[in-house]
Formats: C-alpha cells, sequence, structure tokens
C-alpha cells in the first residue's frame, strides 16, 4: 500500500484517495458538466492557490491509482482538503439531485428512473476513466455488489450537505 505523508506523523492513505475520488466522479456523474463546475466552485471557494486550474484537479484526482492515468505523486494536506471542500460544497449544490438519485433507490419499483441513469452513468466513468483490468475496479462494475457501493458513495455525499459536513468528510476519509 502506498500512502502520502503529511506534516506531523499523519498520513493519506490511498484507498482514502480513491474513496474521494469515487464522490468527486459521482458528482461529476450527477452534474453532467461536472469537471467545469468543480473548477468554477474552486474559484468561488478562493482554492486558487491550492486547485490554480482544470488541469491541477485532474492531476489531484489521478493519485487514485484505480485511474487509467495514475500518477503516483504526493498530494499535500491542503490539496487533499481542497478536493474535500470541492466534494461537500458541490455536494451541497446538488443535494436535490442527490436526494431525488436516493428516493429513486428507496421506491425501485414504482420510480427506478433516478437511480437507474446515476448507476449507468457513473459505470460508463467508471469504463472510461478508471482501469478496467483492476480488481477493485472490476468488483465496482460488478452488478451483484456494486448497489452497495454506489448507495455508500451517494449516502457519504448525502451527509456532506450538513453544515460541519466537510469536517466530517474530512474525518471520515483521514481516519479510512
Amino acid at each position: 500500500m502506498t500512502i502520502t505523508i503529511l506534516s506531523k506523523g499523519k498520513q493519506i492513505s490511498r484507498e482514502s484517495i480513491q474513496r474521494l475520488d469515487l464522490l468527486l466522479l459521482a458528482l461529476e456523474t450527477i452534474d453532467l458538466n461536472g469537471a467545469e463546475s468543480l473548477y468554477s466552485l474552486s474559484v468561488k471557494l478562493n482554492l486558487k492557490e491550492v486547485i490554480p486550474n482544470k488541469v491541477t484537479i485532474w492531476k489531484l484526482r489521478n493519485n487514485n491509482p484505480m485511474r487509467n492515468s495514475f500518477n503516483n505523486i504526493n498530494i499535500k494536506l491542503e490539496e487533499f482538503e481542497a478536493l474535500i471542500k470541492l466534494a461537500s460544497e458541490m455536494a451541497k449544490f446538488l443535494y436535490p439531485y442527490i436526494r431525488q438519485i436516493l428516493q429513486s433507490r428507496d421506491d425501485h419499483i414504482r420510480n427506478p428512473n433516478a437511480w437507474n441513469e446515476f448507476k449507468k452513468r457513473y459505470i460508463e466513468l467508471i469504463n472510461e476513466r478508471f482501469n478496467t483490468n483492476s480488481m477493485k475496479v472490476k468488483r465496482l462494475l460488478d452488478p451483484n455488489c456494486n448497489d452497495e457501493v454506489f448507495n455508500k458513495i451517494i449516502l457519504t455525499l448525502a451527509l456532506c450537505v450538513a453544515d460541519d459536513g466537510f469536517l466530517k468528510l474530512r474525518t471520515n476519509l483521514l481516519n479510512y
């Protein structure tokens, strides 16, 4: 397992980076213009020092070993936190859609559309951007077990909308 070393002995595990990237990918699934929206939001949140452009977001997310374009570079705590901030703030913005997806999942017999569309697009993005030869990615694509993973991802995004959503997500990811 590769880890990124942080100041004062803290470390960001590759699993934490993977989980954060999966959350960001879910946000991109919901917002069809997700990559542009993430960058626009970073400007709005004054994260320009840490995330000066769209390429930086892409490079930071490529620390996820499941990606086709994986780069094993050390991600700094401030960069990781900036991505967490983007995820939590974008989840707040997209909450009506996240809620609709959750309701569709819970009422799958009468209203399966939002859940099914989310899953379909999410799987398409995983196939497009991730290394499909990886066992972890194969498990994500396996219809027998991906519902549970996708459900956890959407629930995590729903929990980010709380006032302290950033702190909860940060704690959850750094303690993974």
